[in-house]
């Protein structure tokens, strides 16, 4: 079993995106902030610290990183519902295919 930073990191934010478990990673993560029981002691100077400034900076990045794109959404349904659909027409992407041609 390979176990790496990334893998655990990879683990945290899609249990943390995953609607059904965000309010337990989010009460498991402040568990783990106050318990004096860490990976690393808090009481060892700095190196204690290491394991909960880590964690705090990847909670507070995901939650932001949610409460922002739950803004956005809400902001654009908000946009969406404002405007007169009758003349409103959303924008399209279009792929355009394109031979190549090789120049002399």
């Amino acid at each position: 079993m390979n176990f790496s930073i990334q893998s655990l990191y990879t683990w945290y934010r899609n249990t943390l995106r995953n609607p059904k478990y965000r309010w337990w990673v989010i009460i498991g993560t402040v568990a783990y902030l106050i318990s004096p029981l860490d990976i690393s002691p808090d009481f060892i100077p700095i190196i204690g610290q290491i394991d909960d400034v880590f964690l705090v900076t990847l909670f507070v990045t995901e939650v932001s990183g949610l409460v922002i794109d739950g803004w956005k959404a809400k902001k654009g349904t908000v946009e969406n519902s404002t405007k007169n659909t009758s003349s409103y027409t959303p924008p399209t992407r279009e792929t355009v295919d394109v031979d190549s041609a090789k120049l002399p």
